[in-house]
């Protein structure tokens, strides 16, 4: 059985559920509320809600769907299990985001070895980062440099770089993603840029 809401809260969510009507889809803080309320059926929509997105994210970090698919499987477990810890004043996909980040930046550091991404799926999408469009090389050897460049830059450098430029993340969300402050995220990511063009005309020239 449910728990009975306040009558303020009730009421907060009834306009809630009137306003998003127009829309015909409820919003992620009143989903988690009502799965803080016992109804479990709600965790099932925010699964739906961002499960495509956030296993792309982590198959572009980690370039191995199996990996992915476990590491969002176990985001998605952690994130119900935390759900107390989650402000509701906040958004709820920055928030799952940095779990299943945070996972993988883990696993990442672990197979660091026998890590190997995923090269078409790295380069497909808009990103700031320019490479040659000059370059006389097959499209293929071209994602064969860009694999490499990438890898070569330092995690907290690349998650930041793929999570803006490959993902399209705002710089405020990814900085929610990664736990750091938004100017940290903002120099990192002009960094990781700096980084990746230095590496990027190193390998050109070779």
């Amino acid at each position: 059985m449910l728990k009975r809401n306040p009558p303020g809260q009730a009421a907060a969510e009834t306009g809630q559920e009137a306003d998003l009507a127009v829309t015909g889809e409820l919003s992620d803080a009143l989903l988690v509320e009502r799965i803080r309320h016992g109804d479990r059926t709600a965790y099932g929509e925010l699964v739906r809600r961002y499960e495509k997105k956030l296993l792309r994210t982590l198959y572009r970090m980690v370039g191995k769907a199996e990996t992915a698919e476990d590491l969002a499987q176990e985001a998605f477990l952690k994130a119900y299990d935390r759900l107390a810890q989650f402000d509701s004043s906040k958004r709820f996909g920055p928030w799952l985001f940095q779990i299943g980040v945070n996972g993988a930046i883990d696993w990442l550091r672990k197979h660091r070895k026998r890590h190997q991404l995923s090269l078409n799926e790295m380069i497909s999408g808009e990103r700031s980062f320019d490479v040659a469009t000059d370059d006389p090389r097959e499209k293929a050897d071209v994602a064969q440099e860009v694999h490499y460049v990438l890898a070569e830059i330092p995690v907290k450098y690349r998650t930041v770089l793929m999570l803006r430029d490959l993902e399209g993340f705002p710089c405020s969300e990814v900085a929610a993603i990664v736990g750091r402050e938004e100017p940290t995220v903002r120099w990192r990511l002009l960094k990781a840029r700096e980084m990746f063009k230095t590496l990027w005309e190193k390998r050109v020239r070779l």
